[in-house]
């Protein structure tokens, strides 16, 4: 199986430590945010896809073509215009069923696991109602329906809700879809585009034991202290 990992933002968010790297080499305790995804890659990824593209020669420079035995391939976005368009750079080299998660944030090896044992799920954790974080709605049935803005979930919901994280287990049946664009941005999304394929089949969704996204400085702290 392939592990596709998007990293070719820019992390404007992320001031000036990320002005002379790409985000997804910022350190926490000594190892870079893409090494926590690929020390838990699970044996049978056997490719690591990299997306790459702000200060994309640092990355390939770094990490070469391979990482403790997994072959790298490295695909260029050249647009930078959302994930989903991202992911679509990809769909030649991609092979039956995949993996696709952030460059930037940190998941666990047991929700990598449990994703991939199902050919369409998402990974999501329980939060509290203050939380950050683009929700999930499901409808009685428990099918996925909408990602909204924390916004939204709270105005239209008690609790708090599932964030979801952006790990996902797809096939390559979603290169299928047209990628959705975004209503507020100039971008394609692929939560908006697994929205239309949901419509006719299964996604089957994942609680996190674990997730660190990272967005910001604070983030960053707040990772060395969780770690």
């Amino acid at each position: 199986m392939q592990a596709v990992i998007l990293a070719a933002g820019k992390g404007t968010r992320m001031n000036h430590l990320a002005s002379d790297l790409p985000k997804v080499l910022l350190e926490v305790k000594n190892k870079t945010l893409l090494e926590y995804k690929f020390d838990v890659l699970p044996e049978f990824i056997k490719e690591i896809v990299l997306v790459v593209g702000y200060k994309k020669d640092t990355i390939i420079d770094k990490y070469g073509e391979n990482y403790s035995g997994k072959k790298i391939t490295y695909i260029e976005d050249k647009t930078l215009t959302g994930t989903a368009h991202a992911l679509w750079q990809t769909k030649n080299v991609l092979k039956n069923q995949f993996l696709v998660m952030m460059g930037d944030d940190i998941y666990s090896k047991d929700s990598i696991q449990k994703v991939a044992e199902n050919n369409w799920g998402v990974v999501c954790k329980k939060v509290s109602r203050e939380e950050d974080g683009s929700r999930i709605i499901l409808d009685e049935n428990g099918k996925l329906t909408d990602f909204v803005t924390p916004k939204i979930y709270r105005e239209k919901f008690n609790d708090g809700g599932f964030v979801f994280t952006g790990l996902y287990s797809l096939d390559t049946d979603i290169f299928k879809y047209e990628p959705v664009k975004m209503k507020t941005k100039e971008e394609w999304g692929l939560p908006q585009t697994l929205l239309v394929a949901a419509k006719n089949r299964e996604i089957k969704i994942i609680e996190a034991d674990f997730w660190i996204p990272i967005s910001s400085p604070e983030d960053l702290e707040k990772a060395k202290k969780l770690i």
